[in-house]
């Protein structure tokens, strides 16, 4: 049975009691490695897109550890370099099909994101899975709750506009919690398809 979006924020808010610190702290590593490549002259571009795929494989092991209240660490955001063709194969992959998909229309794009947004959990999930795999699962996965996973990006937007109010300082706690929450939903997508399909082939 799917869980319902108010339902999935009110666990990620509970799985985060206590434990703001180490998330926000995360998060700001994150973000900081994304923007310093980014503004460094010449290599600094192609550095981010080679680099990029790691982090993000990295924060997916961090946020499904927080989240299932496991041993989560700063160094996991590390970790997706261990896995580093299948990340960035993902990554670029991602990228090429995302943009081919907006080069007929922008609605098309959007869709083939959200059917891929879950490509870096899966990889956190099982190693051993091939990066053009991880995207069909992520595919399947996301069938039928692609306009759910929408909706709940579309309900941390008021909250966005607060943090705006802040001069930013909001996003602090407003990033985690997104992500937080969008590691409950996979782990919820997951489930039911699980329960109604088998496991993912």
């Amino acid at each position: 049975m799917r869980t319902e979006n108010a339902e999935l924020m009110r666990m990620a808010r509970e799985s985060l009691k206590g434990r703001w610190g180490l998330a926000i702290g995360t998060m700001v590593v994150y973000l900081i490695l994304s923007i310093l490549l980014q503004i460094i002259p010449f290599i600094g571009p192609l550095a981010a897109i080679i680099i990029s795929g790691p982090i993000a494989l990295g924060l997916a092991i961090f946020s499904l550890a927080f989240s299932r209240n496991k041993d989560a660490k700063l160094d996991q955001l590390f970790q997706g370099f261990n896995n580093f063709g299948t990340a960035l194969g993902a990554s670029l992959l991602m990228t090429i099909y995302i943009i081919l998909w907006m080069l007929l229309l922008i609605i098309p794009g959007i869709i083939a994101g959200l059917s891929y947004s879950m490509t870096f959990y899966i990889i956190a999930d099982d190693e051993n899975i091939g990066s053009s795999d991880a995207l069909k699962k992520s595919k399947a996965m996301m069938d039928g709750y692609k306009w759910k996973y929408f909706c709940l990006g579309f309900r941390f937007l008021g909250w966005a506009l607060l943090c705006c109010l802040t001069l930013g300082i909001g996003f602090l706690w407003l990033a985690p919690y997104m992500q937080i929450t969008c590691a409950k939903f996979y782990d919820d997508v997951k489930e039911n398809y699980i329960a109604n399909n088998g496991e993912l082939a």
